[in-house]
């Protein structure tokens, strides 16, 4: 199956290894893939909820002398 604008990139034994998008035509679903990705390496990073937030956006910044 091939699609026009996306090139797989093989190794010596046809195993697809990297692609190449064309990002004019599938740019926004580039953005939607990376977004994916980024959400999934910060699977276990600690949360905050909307409150804390909330509450450190009000307090005043502490500059450094």
């Amino acid at each position: 199956m091939t699609f026009e604008g996306i090139k797989f990139i093989v190794d010596d034994k046809g195993k697809k290894t990297a692609v190449i998008i064309d990002l004019e035509k599938y740019g926004e679903l580039w953005e939607d893939i990376y977004d994916y990705i980024i959400c999934l390496e910060r699977e276990n990073e600690p949360r905050e909820t909307l409150e804390e937030v909330k509450a450190k956006l009000r307090k005043p910044a502490e500059v450094d002398a």
